[in-house]
């Protein structure tokens, strides 16, 4: 299927203007080839498997993080058991060297289960790494997360900040689509998933058409990229991102950004937002769905400006840049049984 899918873009030799002042604001997936390639982490990846161990081993601060455990026999896929009741892997503390431990057995195996660890704080299990590791694209004050383990598959989901995937060791295959297709990958629940976004429910290996037929719709507008260890994929906030790894350790370092907003520390999720809107519009008459839908449409998804040119700026409000106690008090006032909840 890879070959049926339309290439992400490829750029080489991006520089800190261009990524930000180009790719980012074109709000399209990008790889960046070799954009890490000098990292000693990617070079020590290069020279064999057991170097790339050593390595982390070596910085390994013995801090316990997420481990997910797959069984034998699902292809490593991280997912909902067939009734959606509950969910087909395990979860575990464990450090670095122990998941390399698993890792080192599990690689004499025909048909190994799936180990990894996700979304460790590198600062915190491997100090010392992102030191001698520096990413020149991204701002001081962004750490990077760290993600490794054998083959593995992690269903098509969304984040809500902007993303920059680093494969440090290990190939990986990222199938990415944009965010109008949220309709034809028949999402899960969202409020029960399996790593906190949710997730589509179709198998990208072997769709099943008759079950999700508008999952073709999908495909069509696809993208798809295979990442070599010192590659790197600008992956937009909202796109949704389907990424298998197929070999015995695979490692990959990420970074989460926020583009300046005034709200930056507010707190305030989108997620939340939209499960809140769920909570209090869903069951709503269509006639007054339909009026929020307009309503919405105005006031957060217009231009700024068509909902504050009339006001003086003194009183946008919350339709400006409220100071963050202000946002705090708001926020607080739409918990339930305070004032304005």
């Amino acid at each position: 299927m890879n070959g049926e899918l339309q290439p992400i873009a490829r750029r080489r030799d991006v520089d800190p203007e261009t990524f930000h002042n180009e790719i980012v604001p074109r709000g399209e997936p990008c790889v960046l080839e070799g954009v890490v390639g000098r990292w000693p982490v990617v070079e020590a990846a290069r020279a064999s498997t057991e170097a790339l161990c050593e390595y982390l081993i070596g910085h390994d601060a013995g801090v316990e993080g997420d481990a997910v455990l797959v069984p034998a026999g699902l292809d490593g896929r991280m997912f909902y058991k067939p009734d959606l009741s509950d969910f087909n892997f395990a979860r575990r503390k464990l450090t670095i060297s122990a998941v390399l431990q698993q890792l080192a057995r599990y690689s004499h195996f025909e048909s190994p289960p799936s180990v990894a660890m996700q979304c460790a704080r590198i600062n915190e299990c491997l100090p010392g790494f992102e030191a001698a590791n520096p990413m020149p694209l991204m701002a001081a004050d962004v750490h990077p997360r760290l993600w490794f383990g054998n083959a593995f598959l992690t269903p098509a989901h969304i984040d809500e900040l902007d993303n920059l995937a680093c494969v440090v060791g290990g190939r990986r295959r990222f199938t990415l689509f944009p965010p109008e297709q949220v309709g034809n990958l028949y999402i899960g629940p969202l409020d029960f998933t399996p790593a906190g976004a949710p997730v589509s429910l179709v198998s990208l290996k072997s769709p099943d058409f008759e079950r999700f037929p508008r999952f073709r719709e999908a495909l069509a507008a696809a993208r798809v990229a295979d990442l070599e260890p010192g590659d790197a994929l600008f992956i937009p906030a909202v796109w949704w991102h389907h990424v298998e790894s197929f070999d015995q350790v695979n490692v990959l370092v990420n970074y989460w950004w926020q583009q300046p907003s005034h709200l930056q520390e507010s707190r305030v999720s989108p997620t939340k937002s939209l499960l809140h809107a769920l909570l209090s519009i869903r069951h709503l008459p269509p006639a007054h769905r339909k009026g929020w839908a307009e309503i919405f449409s105005h006031f957060v998804f217009a231009d700024p400006a068509d909902a504050t040119g009339h006001l003086p700026a003194e009183r946008h409000g919350v339709l400006g840049q409220l100071p963050p106690d202000q946002v705090d008090e708001l926020l607080a006032g739409m918990l339930p049984g305070t004032k304005g909840g």
